[in-house]
């Protein structure tokens, strides 16, 4: 009984200890669950009020006609589907670059509306893309079949990728086996830009994973449409007042009400493209290399966020255009600037010929990443540095579209 009151009277009267505050750095405490959950929840009611108040202010803007229209008011609206069906016919690989500027010439001389413009460039530029691989391998394969090489395995005749999801009984090919119009034109339709001689291939297609795809991209892109409608069509017609009045607070507010509903968008945008329609075409097409995109959103450099977020595109840099530079002696900061040229003029190229006018604002938002890239792995690290990446991210892209859309108006609204 004695020992008893002792430990009793010890538990109660020592109630105190050393350590440290939870929210101290040295107490090693790590699980804020619940303070993710309360960001979570403030998020959606901050982004509940500015819903009710756009809807108030301007009651509901989503009208699927008007979408419609853009591609139906004129013959010319929609070049990208006849030149799409067209070149998917009569391709071949010596006519890519003729191929490429036809598509310009059509899209620079005829009435086209932005938006087909647009989807038209954007196609022939990932078929540009595409073919200039494909030269690319054949090349390097014809070379070492002409060095009387032992073998032309896959292993070396092309980069080995890893088969995620399972290898079938498809026939090893060798070169030139792999000169037939099944195999180029299954390279076109595969969501790659890297050609291979024998692509991974995953052994059967999951139907509800296709439909779940499927059904992701018919609601994403109809919530896509319907927030650029509602939410950024106001913001930007609300954004000229300021702009001609060159009234600088205005224009910083403005910019600030954009960035949220663009941010939105860009990354459904993201989820829908580099998640459900690229895994998509793959299952249907038995693509079994699914790594279209890796973390980015936990980039703590500008150059981690470029590698990482867009995986097709950075492989063919990689792969057709940063690796020939350094072998031919260019340094790797050479290389490395060429690249964010070649990036940057894509960028700008795929806005300026759409809306025929040459501003320059995605070239210059591209290499002003150069600069930027610098001061965040010279002075940022942690989580700071992925703070910087978010920030640039959320704030330099509505900049971008601010300025295009200025200049868009004051050229065929004003002049």
């Amino acid at each position: 009984d004695k020992i008893n009151m002792t430990s009793i009277f010890n538990n109660l009267y020592h109630c105190h200890k050393l350590q440290e505050s939870l929210l101290s750095s040295n107490s090693g405490y790590s699980n804020y669950r619940g303070v993710l959950n309360w960001c979570v929840v403030m998020l959606v009611l901050s982004n509940a009020r500015l819903v009710l108040e756009n809807l108030i202010k301007y009651g509901v803007l989503v009208d699927p006609i008007q979408i419609i229209s853009l591609f139906l008011k004129d013959p010319y609206s929609w070049p990208a589907l006849c030149l799409i069906i067209v070149s998917n016919v009569f391709i071949m690989a010596a006519l890519y670059i003729e191929r490429k500027l036809s598509v310009v010439r059509i899209v620079l001389s005829r009435g086209c509306v932005s938006v087909g413009g647009v989807l038209a460039l954007s196609v022939f530029t990932i078929l540009f893309l595409k073919l200039y691989s494909y030269r690319d391998v054949n090349k390097w394969c014809r070379e070492i079949r002409h060095a009387k090489a032992r073998t032309l395995s896959r292993s070396h005749s092309c980069p080995s990728v890893h088969k995620a999801n399972g290898t079938t009984g498809y026939t090893h090919v060798i070169y030139p086996a792999n000169l037939t119009h099944r195999d180029i034109y299954y390279f076109i339709f595969v969501p790659t830009l890297c050609y291979e001689l024998n692509f991974p291939r995953s052994p059967r297609i999951r139907k509800r994973f296709l439909l779940r795809r499927l059904l992701e991209m018919v609601f994403l892109m109809q919530l896509i449409l319907g927030l650029i409608q509602q939410w950024m069509v106001p913001t930007i017609q609300n954004s000229m007042k300021p702009f001609q009045d060159m009234d600088f607070s205005r224009i910083v507010e403005r910019l600030l009400k954009l960035a949220v509903p663009n941010h939105f968008i860009w990354l459904i945008f993201f989820y829908w493209y580099f998640h459900s329609s690229m895994n998509f075409v793959a299952e249907l097409m038995q693509f079994g290399d699914r790594e279209f995109y890796r973390d980015w959103w936990n980039s703590e450099t500008i150059p981690y966020f470029w590698s990482n977020w867009n995986i097709p595109v950075h492989k063919w840099c990689l792969r057709h255009f940063y690796k020939p530079m350094l072998v031919k002696g260019v340094n790797k900061l050479g290389a490395q600037l060429a690249v964010f040229f070649l990036s940057a003029f894509f960028h700008e190229y795929l806005v300026s010929v759409p809306l025929k006018m040459f501003r320059l604002w995605a070239f210059l938002g591209m290499m002003a990443q150069i600069p930027l890239a610098y001061f965040v792995g010279r002075f940022l690290r942690g989580n700071y540095g992925n703070a910087a990446v978010w920030m640039s991210l959320i704030i330099g892209q509505p900049i971008a579209v601010l300025m295009y859309v200025h200049d868009y108006y004051v050229l065929r609204c004003v002049l």
